[in-house]
């Protein structure tokens, strides 16, 4: 019987990766970026590109992917991290539309990119296929449809019971619908490749060089201090570790299985040939590849938030993760019942008070900010690595005109009033699917609740 690896970062990594030098004393540079996931390697990437005489250095606690860069779903798509509605009212409607539009094209943008410097990360553009498996989440699939319509999102494609088993043959679906805007992608490989990318540009990348002291001007560590005018924090789920922003964005824990490699003969009956990504209007969601080695893997977010704002170290997970993750899988699939699962794991994600991402520069202090994508950021970390960079270049573009540049949200409430919010609204999910699950024909009003508690949109 094959024992389930448990922790070890992730499955993306077959091998944890050699670790880059640490910061070997002080130094001068340009620019310093914190944090050596998708947004500091896009942000690098993106400044090298446009002033290669920029002096860039990017300071890494651990190593290049440790975070939910090398951990996530592997949903390359153009989910907004936010609530389009209430940033329209803040904001106007054009400029949101304008926000979605450069996010679906930031889809081709890393695929393009990837293919240029020859990052190999498994990359197929076969859009999302969401599906609702009871009569309450296909009113709210349908309703989903109607918004991504009204939003002037090209493709989207409603689709039967029949015509979502053409595709994937999952158990109980009612009804679908296909946005072709995503596409799979090996996370692990497109952060490693990125990073051997903009090191490759001259770009210097210090890791095991955890940061103490983040400040206008200057970085700290205990191998040394960074001295530059532009000091970028691109920290993601860790920003709660930072001095003085332990409330600014709550680290929201998601967890992942990955199973063994499944027989062409499992396939067969399950189909999935277009490696859609695929998801469901559960409250509890789940999120799943098919992987570049004929894996599933298939996320949720189980235990959602730790006390305190703690962070996992390894990315282990309790065991009834494990055992929650495989019966919605088992549920969907119920063809990889005896398929044994391979690996488990978890990782942060940033989570703004208002649940809406980011991106900011002060000119006068030279210090920028870029996260809280709520779970969509493997796309969004790439507009605003652009964004960022033509922020710290002085460049007014398109980029610079969205809505989510300069926007603030507030800091989230001390303990224990955090983890009792997050945990009870999570409870109220789980509670609002099992009565959903009876037959109820709309949305529960307990997760309706929920969600007005939490200001999380809906």
């Amino acid at each position: 019987m094959t024992q389930t690896i448990n922790g070890r970062i992730s499955n993306w990594y077959p091998q944890l990766p050699a670790v880059r030098a640490a910061l070997p004393g002080d130094r001068d540079a340009d620019v310093s970026i914190v944090g050596a996931g998708y947004t500091g390697l896009w942000t690098a990437y993106y400044l090298k590109r446009a002033d290669p005489s920029l002096r860039i250095v990017v300071l890494e606690a651990r190593f290049a992917g440790f975070g939910a860069s090398g951990r996530n779903g592997g949903w390359l798509s153009g989910l907004v991290p936010g609530d389009r509605n209430r940033m329209a009212k803040l904001y106007g409607r054009d400029r949101v539309l304008a926000w979605q539009q450069a996010l679906n094209e930031s889809v081709d943008e890393v695929i393009d990119v990837a293919g240029r410097e020859g990052i190999e990360a498994g990359i197929v553009k076969g859009g999302t296929l969401h599906v609702a498996r009871n009569r309450a989440q296909a009113s709210r699939l349908a309703a989903e449809v109607s918004e991504e319509l009204s939003w002037k999102i090209d493709g989207i494609t409603a689709l039967t019971k029949d015509e979502s088993a053409q595709r994937i043959q999952i158990d109980g679906v009612v009804s679908a619908y296909h946005n072709p805007h995503c596409a799979r992608v090996q996370p692990a490989q497109l952060v490693r490749g990125l990073a051997d990318t903009v090191e490759r540009l001259g770009v210097d990348l210090y890791e095991r060089s955890p940061v103490n002291e983040l400040r206008a001007g200057r970085v700290g560590t205990v191998l040394g201090k960074v001295s530059a005018p532009v000091v970028l924090r691109a920290t993601e789920g860790f920003t709660a570790s930072l001095p003085g922003l332990k409330r600014r964005w709550l680290p929201m824990n998601s967890s992942m299985i990955a199973t063994e490699p499944l027989a062409q003969d499992i396939w067969e009956t399950i189909g999935w040939e277009g490696r859609e990504t695929l998801g469901d209007t559960a409250h509890g969601f789940f999120y799943a590849q098919r992987t570049v080695d004929d894996r599933i893997a298939i996320g949720g977010r189980s235990v959602p938030y730790r006390f305190g704002s703690r962070i996992d170290i390894d990315g282990r997970v309790p065991e009834r993760t494990i055992d929650h993750l495989t019966a919605v899988l088992h549920s969907a699939l119920p063809q990889t019942r005896g398929v044994p699962v391979a690996h488990a794991w978890c990782g942060v994600l940033a989570v703004p008070r208002d649940w809406e991402a980011s991106v900011t520069f002060d000119k006068a202090t030279g210090l920028g900010a870029a996260g809280g994508y709520v779970g969509h950021g493997v796309t969004a970390t790439n507009l605003a690595g652009r964004t960022l960079a033509d922020l710290v270049l002085g460049r007014q573009t398109p980029l610079t005109d969205l809505p989510w540049v300069g926007h603030r949200s507030r800091d989230w409430e001390p303990e224990p009033l955090r983890w009792l919010g997050v945990r009870g609204m999570y409870t109220a999910y789980k509670a609002a699917d099992w009565h959903e699950s009876r037959g109820r024909r709309t949305t529960s009003p307990i997760a309706v609740v929920a969600d007005k508690i939490a200001g999380r949109p809906h």
